[in-house]
């Protein structure tokens, strides 16, 4: 898979939820980055390491209309290393 999409919400109580766009991948935590965190674990808890996409793309709510810039997350980084 070349890409997954996780379109990001704020939550009633403040912190953020993730939904993956063609997957059922849902996730929550209380600051962006220990999102991206949650969203890099859920996605290889989901996927066999030759089905993991290359990037994962978090896009806000208002953003996934129009395919805001990807943020990075902690798989990219894990990669890249």
């Amino acid at each position: 898979m070349a890409e997954m999409v996780f379109v990001v919400a704020r939550t009633e109580t403040g912190g953020y939820r993730a939904r993956a766009l063609g997957e059922a991948i849902f996730t929550e935590a209380d600051t962006l980055p220990a999102l991206r965190e949650m969203v890099a674990d859920a996605v290889r808890c989901h996927f066999d390491d030759r089905e993991l996409p290359g990037m994962i793309r978090l896009l806000t709510e208002s953003e996934a209309s129009t395919a805001g810039p990807p943020l990075r997350t902690a798989l990219d980084h894990e990669r890249a290393e």
